[in-house]
């Protein structure tokens, strides 16, 4: 029997057919081979992080815990210039009319509850002209001090300031837009009648000099109520909704000793050193440096004993008074796993300057006794202890460019003002006291 003939056109519609059966196999090999790699979709997701978003979103409470990786996603394309990662940059403000500059909330007197830093920070003129500032830029006159800061507009570009069409001077003051007296007030000369007189403070009024004969239009301090802001230390959360975070790790693990406290001015403007030795009588308070029985040299190891030694730190200031929170707190205290004891600026300045709950005010307790057995009920209680270190993770320190918000500061359309007294702003009755503010309320009811 022969072998059947076929025709070309046969031939071709057999191929066709054939070609077309492999292509669906393959098809439906590829969906299954893709479906075995696809997550369907309650499972692409993470369910912790939509119940947390859920928080966030249908709260307001400041005590909400949630993970960390919620609070990055949250603001990780939302952070500013001035923070960690941050690119955000400011956009010019809107005009508005002389009566509603408030609006912008840039001086003490439009909002005297906030420092506004992060307001100046992110602030550019609504009229700003960038190519015309360049020509004309303002000038900053420092007489005296701040060796740091070198002349030119250097500082400016190098911070990466938003305004940064300044230029620092050490002469020719009457040119100047702006004079910068660190310290105290020196007659330089002539004063045009639109120059702003800045005066900057980084100590309290009791290591300052007493202003004499000047009229000072702007401060410079550590104080809330400062023009221009000028704090040791700036906590930011990156939500203000989010000022809480669960921890897992244990604070108090392996701890065995009580307080410590690194001193060396045995003779401060305040009754720390009192107070020291009377906690002292209740629970046990190890002094290290002059003022004390114990030495360490403040290097790295000491501090590494307090984060593996010790559960509390006394964060002492050597005077009370308004705002003044230094680096006796922000450093050795929220800077290393200790929780610190306070004294030195009001309860109220703490509450506004410090990371929520990260702190104990002496002043909550009416006396060093009861102080001692709140510890003591610390120390017998991890989970409570604990409770104090959940604002880690909530927010960063920022640097508060101090440069950038004078400059920008100068830009903007500023009303004019000047103290009446600024010896009487500076150091007048109530800014500081030689008892504890406990005392001092007392005393005033």
């Amino acid at each position: 029997m022969g072998i059947p003939r076929l025709s070309v056109k046969r031939c071709f519609i057999y191929m066709t057919c054939a070609t077309c059966m492999i292509l669906v196999v393959m098809n439906v090999r590829q969906k299954e081979l893709w479906h075995s790699f696809k997550l369907e979709p309650e499972q692409s997701q993470l369910p912790h992080v939509n119940s947390e978003l859920k928080k966030i979103l249908n709260s307001s409470e400041t005590t909400d815990l949630i993970n960390n990786s919620v609070v990055k996603i949250l603001n990780s394309s939302k952070k500013p210039w001035f923070m960690k990662g941050g690119s955000r940059q400011p956009s010019p403000a809107p005009k508005v009319e002389t009566k509603e500059r408030k609006r912008n909330r840039l001086w003490p007197d439009d909002d005297s509850d906030d420092d506004r830093i992060t307001n100046q920070l992110m602030y550019v003129p609504s009229d700003y002209n960038k190519t015309f500032a360049k020509n004309h830029p303002k000038k900053i006159m420092i007489p005296h001090g701040m060796n740091e800061a070198k002349t030119g507009s250097d500082v400016f570009i190098q911070l990466g300031c938003p305004i940064s069409t300044c230029v620092i001077t050490r002469d020719d003051p009457e040119t100047a837009d702006l004079i910068l007296f660190k310290d105290y007030v020196t007659h330089v000369g002539h004063r045009p009648p639109n120059q702003v007189w800045a005066l900057y403070f980084l100590e309290c009024p009791y290591h300052t000099q007493t202003v004499k004969n000047a009229i000072v239009n702007w401060t410079a301090t550590y104080r809330r109520d400062s023009d221009i802001v000028a704090p040791y230390e700036k906590w930011q959360y990156y939500d203000s909704h989010v000022k809480q975070l669960s921890q897992t790790f244990n604070y108090a693990s392996n701890k065995t000793k009580k307080v410590a406290w690194f001193v060396s001015n045995c003779h401060p403007r305040n009754e720390r050193m009192l107070y020291a030795r009377e906690l002292s009588k209740y629970i046990q308070v190890d002094i290290y440096g002059a003022c004390g029985n114990l030495h360490c040299s403040r290097t790295h190891a000491c501090f590494r004993m307090l984060d593996n030694d010790y559960k509390f730190y006394l964060a002492f200031e050597n005077s009370n008074c308004q705002d003044y929170i230094t680096e006796k707190f922000f450093v050795n205290g929220l800077g290393h796993n200790v929780l610190p004891i306070v004294m030195g600026a009001r309860q109220q300045d703490y509450e506004k300057s410090a990371p929520y709950r990260s702190y104990i005010h002496v002043d909550e307790f009416q006396s060093a006794k009861e102080l001692a057995s709140w510890l003591h009920h610390l120390d017998e209680d991890d989970d409570l202890y604990n409770s104090y270190f959940e604002w880690k993770g909530t927010g960063e320190f920022i640097n508060t460019y101090f440069w950038c918000r004078l400059c920008a500061m100068i830009h903007d359309n500023y009303p004019p003002k000047y103290y009446n007294d600024i010896n009487e702003w500076w150091r007048g009755d109530g800014i500081c006291t030689l008892k504890s503010w406990r005392e001092k309320s007392k005393q005033m009811t």
